[in-house]
This record gives C-alpha cells, sequence and structure tokens, in this order.
C-alpha cells in the first residue's frame, strides 16, 4: 500500500514535533503548518490523505480552514480541541470533520483516530456494488449518495452514517453501534458527536430537517432509516 500522508496543523511547534515523530513512527509521511493559510496553501499543493487540524490558530481559524476545504474536498479531517471548546468541536463536526480529540491528549490515540478514519474510507472504497433504497441511490464504491442522479455533497462520516442505516431500512442503531461501524473502534466520549453528524445529514437529504422523515430518532435508543420523505 502506498505510504499515507498527514497534515498536522497546530500553532504549538511542540505539539506538532511530538506528533510529527508519532505519525512518522507509523510509515506516514507528515507535512506540517502552524496557521490557517499556511495549512491552506500546503493543502492545495499536496492534497494530504488526512488532515489533523487544531481549531485555535492564528490568522484563519481551524474551523475557517475546515470549511473552506469541505467547499469542494472530502479529504478526512480530524480535530484537536481544548477540553472546554464544546460549542466549537460540535460546529466542526457540522461543518464536515470526521472526528475529534480533546488537549491534552494521548499521540498514540491522534493517531489510532487517523488510521480508524482512513481504515473505514479505505473499506468502503473497495465495496463495489450499488444500492437503491427510496429515491436514494447508494454508490459504494464512488462513496457517494444520489438523488435522481444528482449527488449530494456529503462528508465521508455522513456518507458512512447513511450507508449504514440505509442498508438495514427500519432497524434502529443505537448510538455506540453507529461509532463501532462508523468510527473502525469506538473511543470514549465519542457517541454524542452522532448526533451533530445526524443533525448536519439531515439538512441535505430531509426538505424540512426540523421534522425529519428519513432518519428518524428512537428515542432513548438511537436511530433509523426509514425513507419516508413524504408521509
Amino acid at each position: 500500500m502506498p505510504q499515507q500522508s498527514v497534515l498536522l496543523v497546530d500553532d504549538d511547534p511542540k505539539i506538532a514535533k511530538l506528533l510529527r515523530s508519532y505519525f512518522e513512527k507509523e510509515d506516514f509521511t507528515v507535512l506540517t503548518a502552524h496557521d490557517g493559510p499556511a495549512a491552506l496553501q500546503l493543502y492545495r499543493d499536496k492534497k494530504p490523505d488526512i488532515l489533523v487540524l487544531d481549531l485555535m490558530l492564528p490568522g484563519v481559524s481551524g474551523l475557517d480552514v475546515c470549511r473552506q476545504i469541505r467547499k469542494d474536498n472530502d479529504t478526512p479531517i480530524l480535530m484537536l480541541t481544548a477540553r472546554d471548546e464544546e460549542a466549537d468541536r460540535l460546529i466542526g463536526l457540522e461543518l464536515g470533520a470526521d472526528d475529534y480529540v480533546s488537549k491534552p491528549f494521548s499521540p498514540r490515540e491522534v493517531v489510532a483516530r487517523a488510521k480508524a478514519i482512513l481504515r473505514r474510507a479505505r473499506k468502503t472504497a473497495e465495496k463495489t456494488e450499488p444500492f437503491k433504497v427510496g429515491k436514494f441511490t447508494v454508490d459504494t464504491a464512488g462513496y457517494s449518495v444520489s438523488v435522481d442522479g444528482v449527488t449530494l455533497d456529503l462528508t465521508p462520516t455522513e456518507y458512512k452514517i447513511f450507508e449504514l442505516l440505509a442498508s438495514r431500512p427500519g432497524q434502529v442503531f443505537t448510538r455506540f453501534q453507529m461509532v463501532e461501524q462508523v468510527q473502525g473502534v469506538a473511543f470514549e466520549g465519542y457517541e454524542r458527536t452522532i448526533d451533530a453528524h445526524v443533525k448536519n445529514l439531515r439538512r441535505k437529504i430531509d426538505d424540512n430537517p426540523k421534522d425529519p422523515r428519513i432518519i428518524q430518532t428512537v428515542y432513548g435508543v438511537g436511530y433509523k432509516f426509514s425513507g419516508d420523505s413524504h408521509a
């Protein structure tokens, strides 16, 4: 398998150096940037396989970096956040980030999460048979969902959630089950972020996200796919 690349974006040189050493031990090609503009330029020039992105950056914030990348690309993004930045963390997930790690963190955990994100993206890309459910066509090879030939603008995590639920209409999945299936590995504290991804996904697939018909909440349990966009 070709060597994978990661763009580390953090304004603290010590953190960037520490993460670099751990990623290099796992045979990643490592790029580093210490502010938003440099990160965006490196991303455009080098097209890394994944970004590890601190939210608190000078010049252009991590949220703005995430927003700009998501305009045109679905490259996986792992956010680094402070423990008291829950609001920004949820905004980042809604903008399309795939996962987050709170500071202070274990460098091994950051690498493990990055590898899990890339692993599930690779497994999804290996699937070849599309399937239809309701008005949606799920192209497992192309990692995409379309309606009447128009491809929806989904992030990798949103796609994985949609594929999981749509592949078993009517089945209720708990948040923990969704974490295990979508992330490929379960980390403490991630379950509640599923809600942010589902909220973002509903905005893209439902005519009225405030009264969702396609992905329904089963209170106290989790979510299920009904595919009903008219009832």
